[in-house]
């Protein structure tokens, strides 16, 4: 049986199956293929403002609200790798329902590599940041926001990330698919910000919690899991060539973003790297 043909069974077999208690799915796909060469190469890239480059720039006019810049990573790949086919659906705000009911459909059998950032939004991390310096005088309401959150990413961010890999498998069966991660935010052995060492130290302990969460998904789903956190450290909020916004009062959509250089700097590097 072909690697396609394999990929495409399995794939109506993921669609179909009992899932296990904790959401998990009673089988998962094969290992993609390496080595493919970029002529060959159908790419669609997926997610959330990560991925679409909210904060990076030159945005595309005509993706509107979902901010998709020429900085983002997936465009510096197919820039730079010059693929049969390149679309980014990505959009700012979106969740995996919205990634489900609203992007998916740029897939297709004839898709061979995917890419997708996802899950900060399903545990409201805007609004934790957002409630974290407001009241940065109340620990108390910062650290509530942020154990909220995390109580999100344990109990609702598996079946969430579950159900939409399963349906990415069943779309396009014979893609190598990426699930990046976060960065964390602060290099906590500096201070800079109105924020105490306990809420930055909060901080990036959830991002870590929900990029535990993203790897075990794509583990699952034999799917490759992208860390970009090794990339990022020395270039956190405080250091002094930080690739990611700190708060930025005037304009708060771009804030805890990455940077044109965290794009650059940070993810294009981690996803060249995983994309085979």
């Amino acid at each position: 049986m072909s690697r396609l043909a394999s990929r495409s069974l399995l794939a109506l077999v993921v669609a179909a199956a009992t899932l296990s208690g904790n959401g998990s799915p009673a089988l998962a796909r094969p290992a993609p293929a390496t080595g493919a060469s970029s002529a060959a190469v159908n790419y669609v890239a997926l997610g959330d403002s990560y991925s679409a480059g909210v904060g990076s720039g030159d945005y595309i006019s005509a993706s509107g609200s979902c901010q998709r810049s020429t900085r983002a990573y997936p465009a510096l790949w197919a820039a730079a790798t010059h693929p049969a086919s390149y679309i980014s659906v990505a959009c700012g705000k979106a969740t995996t329902s919205t990634v489900i009911g609203g992007q998916l459909s740029a897939l297709s059998s004839h898709t061979t590599l995917v890419s997708v950032t996802v899950g900060g939004n399903n545990v409201g991390f805007e609004s934790v940041m957002e409630t974290c310096y407001f009241l940065f005088l109340s620990t108390s309401a910062c650290v509530g926001a942020i154990d909220g959150a995390e109580a999100k990413i344990s109990s609702e961010v598996p079946g969430a990330l579950d159900q939409l890999l399963a349906d990415i498998a069943a779309r396009a069966p014979g893609a190598r698919v990426v699930v990046l991660g976060y960065p964390d935010f602060y290099d906590l052995s500096r201070s800079c910000t109105i924020l105490n060492s306990t809420d930055r130290t909060d901080i990036d302990q959830a991002i870590n919690l929900l990029d535990t969460q993203l790897q075990a998904a794509a583990a699952r789903y034999r799917d490759i899991f992208a860390d970009v956190r090794p990339a990022f450290a020395g270039h956190q909020i405080c250091d002094s060539s930080s690739w990611i916004h700190t708060i930025d009062w005037l304009s708060l959509g771009q804030s805890f973003h990455p940077t044109a250089a965290g794009q650059s700097g940070g993810y294009y590097p981690v996803f060249k790297g995983a994309a085979g």
